[in-house]
C-alpha cells in the first residue's frame, strides 16, 4: 500500500469495533489509511507531535474518534492546518452525547468537522474524507459517482419490492 492518505485515530482500541464502518470505506475505496491509538489526555505529546508533522508525512485528511471527554478530535486541529473530521464515540452515561459536544463545539479558528454519533458516523466520516481527496484524484471521483449509483439502485429496488408486495 502507498503512503496513507488518512489517519484515523481513536482514543481506545476498544473503539475499532464502534468504527470499523469508516474502515471499511477507505478500504472499499482503495485509500491509503493508517489506523492508530492516541489519546489527547494521556498521549498529549504524541498526538501533538502525530498532527504537527502529519502534512510533511503525506496525509491529507484526520479523522480523529475519541467518546466521553472527546478531546481528541480538538487537540489534532489545534496542531494542523489539515482537514479535520472529529467522530463523537458513543458509549459512557450519556450514550455519547457528551463526545458529541466536546467534538461540534470548537471555538472560531479551529474547525473540525463533526458526524453523528453512532449509526452511520464513522462511514460518513470516511466518505467526507473520500470526497474531500476526490476534488484532485478523478478515480476517487469515479468510485464516489458509481458508489452513488448503488445506493440509488438499492433503494430504487427496495421500492419496487415494496409496491409489488403491496399490489
Amino acid at each position: 500500500m502507498s503512503s496513507p492518505q488518512v489517519a484515523l485515530l481513536m482514543g481506545s482500541k476498544n473503539d475499532l469495533p464502534k468504527l470499523q464502518s469508516c474502515v471499511d470505506a477507505l478500504i472499499e475505496f482503495d485509500v491509503p489509511h493508517t489506523v492508530r491509538v492516541m489519546s489527547a489526555h494521556r498521549t498529549p505529546a504524541e498526538v501533538t507531535e502525530f498532527s504537527s508533522n502529519a502534512r510533511d508525512n503525506g496525509l491529507k485528511v484526520i479523522i480523529a474518534a475519541a467518546g466521553c471527554a472527546a478531546h481528541l478530535a480538538g487537540v489534532v486541529a489545534a496542531h494542523t492546518t489539515l482537514p479535520v473530521i472529529g467522530i463523537p464515540v458513543e458509549g459512557g452515561p450519556f450514550k455519547g452525547m457528551d463526545a458529541l459536544l466536546a467534538t461540534v463545539q470548537m471555538p472560531g479558528g479551529v474547525p473540525v468537522v463533526s458526524v453523528a454519533v453512532g449509526g452511520g458516523g464513522p462511514k460518513n466520516a470516511a466518505l467526507t474524507a473520500i470526497r474531500m481527496l476526490s476534488i484532485a484524484d478523478a478515480d476517487l471521483a469515479r468510485k464516489l459517482d458509481e458508489f452513488n449509483q448503488r445506493q440509488h439502485d438499492k433503494v430504487m429496488a427496495a421500492d419496487g419490492e415494496l409496491q409489488a408486495e403491496l399490489g
